[in-house]
């Protein structure tokens, strides 16, 4: 679970790194509502900053209530968000997004790497000083921890497959402290965690130099998720609901920390339904499968520790190549004007680079959730954009090298065969019996190869409610340390 258990000499350490570096932390509070709980003093230099930039002010960025612009934004009242017509779509429900790439790095994973460092900073469990943060991960999430590590004045490993986009390891090189790749592409999980587990066989693991942030296992990231990502959906829904039914959001497995909005949105609308996503390619939850695919950020071939399964209402698989296709009629010349002779606006056609590869997947699962349930115009559902083309450029540009030049007849093609076409297969509404095949999936991965207890394996099934609600309870505590850190720290 997440330990708030105070340690209070390599608190004080801490509390003096961030004093010598000017470090202020914001609050889950502060990520929620910007505009009106962040500090004037860091909203005035915040205007001076540029979004990726690698300053402390920046902390106050992790929000979906950025000014979409590069330097000197300050904050919305409503966290960014598009909304996919049917001219795009071909279906009449209401398919809205929030969008990611106005976080510092260009993801909302960053928003999660803060969530799993924070803590253990103001309880002293994490000494930045003398210990180095490892961030396992399957792209993003490790984007998201070196930068975050670096703005929290401590060093940072990164460790990610060697077959992830060129971008990303070229603006690692340049945050991360190390850079590690591992063996295979984004199903390549296990690899990853027989790094750490490597790392801490070693002399500065065993000297204890180096602490493990693993996404799939760090409740962090999903009370991350839970709290700050579900109120932004939820806010958005009171805009835009207007009487309209919200039948429930869908987004890619990945970690698993974002469906945890769902968990948050199910609260509150108890009809509606999450819908996991995961690559055909690699069909884990789907039908116990195995493979590789290129739906970059997701990891498979097992189930987080954090996936809250008895809560999941469908899994569906979606073909990489129709992301692949669908990247192309996003981004190329003859892409946009094919969709503009169709109808779709050009105000939405000059955002589509806002989807990346992901974030085209979890649009693609939206499409199918709205066919399988047959949805009308009065139908809502909630998705994300984790991030944008900005990191997918160079698998662009190997398509172009592998298929040709895009034509107006590549465009046709894609968008009747990989959108207008997209059918309900490989989608299975689960039963109780299959969400207990799903979670009892977990054991090989957590209870064999990582050292869980089956004690509490058990516990988040039998005993979810409770499990899952002591987990999300923690936010004002955590709140109330951060706060307190703050105040030691004396800046504010």
């Amino acid at each position: 679970m997440i330990d708030l258990t105070i340690k209070s000499k390599q608190l004080e350490g801490t509390i003096q790194r961030l004093k010598e570096r000017n470090i202020v932390l914001p609050t889950f509070e502060q990520m929620k509502n910007p505009m009106k709980f962040t500090p004037i003093k860091i909203q005035n230099e915040l205007k001076e900053i540029g979004l990726w930039d690698v300053k402390s002010q920046n902390l106050f960025r992790i929000n979906w209530k950025n000014q979409p612009i590069s330097k000197g934004g300050g904050f919305n009242e409503l966290p960014n968000y598009i909304e996919l017509p049917q001219s795009l779509t071909g279906v009449k429900a209401r398919i809205i997004a929030l969008v990611g790439k106005w976080f510092p790095t260009g993801s909302h994973k960053v928003g999660a790497t803060y969530g799993c460092l924070v803590p253990r900073l103001i309880t002293g469990q994490f000494n930045p000083i003398s210990q180095k943060a490892v961030w396992p991960s399957t792209g993003n999430y490790c984007r998201g921890g070196a930068y975050n590590s670096t703005l929290l004045a401590c060093e940072s490993i990164a460790i990610l497959p060697e077959e992830m986009s060129q971008e990303r390891f070229n603006w690692l090189k340049k945050v991360a402290g190390e850079v590690i790749s591992t063996p295979g592409c984004e199903s390549n999980v296990k690899e990853i965690y027989d790094k750490c587990h490597e790392l801490m066989a070693s002399p500065r693991g065993q000297k204890g130099e180096i602490v493990i942030f693993n996404q799939f296992d760090e409740f962090a990231n999903h009370l991350w998720h839970y709290e700050v990502t579900g109120h932004a959906m939820e806010e958005v829904l009171h805009k835009e609901l207007k009487g309209n039914n919200f039948r429930g959001i869908t987004s890619t497995t990945g970690s698993a920390g974002t469906l945890a909005a769902g968990d948050y949105l199910k609260e509150r609308y108890p009809r509606s339904k999450i819908l996991a996503g995961e690559a055909l390619q690699c069909p884990t939850l789907l039908n116990n499968g195995y493979g590789g695919h290129r739906i970059e950020g997701i990891g498979d071939k097992h189930v987080p520790w954090i996936h809250n399964t008895k809560n999941t209402d469908l899994v569906v698989a979606v073909d990489d190549n129709d992301c692949i296709a669908i990247m192309r009629l996003f981004n190329e010349p003859e892409g946009h004007k094919y969709l503009l002779s169709i109808g779709v606006e050009q105000s939405l056609i000059d955002q589509l680079h806002l989807l990346g590869i992901s974030s085209i997947a979890n649009m693609i699962m939206a499409i199918k959730m709205a066919k399988y349930y047959e949805m009308s115009e009065n139908d809502l559902i909630m998705t994300v954009f984790t991030d944008s083309m900005e990191m997918y450029q160079s698998r662009l540009q190997e398509q172009g090298t592998l298929n040709g030049n895009y034509t107006n007849s590549n465009a046709v093609r894609d968008y009747y065969s990989h959108i207008l076409g997209i059918k309900t297969d490989y989608l299975l509404e689960l039963s109780y019996v299959d969400k207990r095949r799903i979670h009892n999936l977990k054991y090989f991965t957590w209870i064999e190869q990582q050292g869980k207890t089956l004690d509490e394996l058990n516990r988040q099934w039998y005993d979810s409610e409770n499990y899952w609600n002591e987990i999300h309870s923690l936010v004002p505590q955590i709140d109330d340390l951060i706060k307190e850190t703050n105040k030691k720290v004396g800046i504010i």
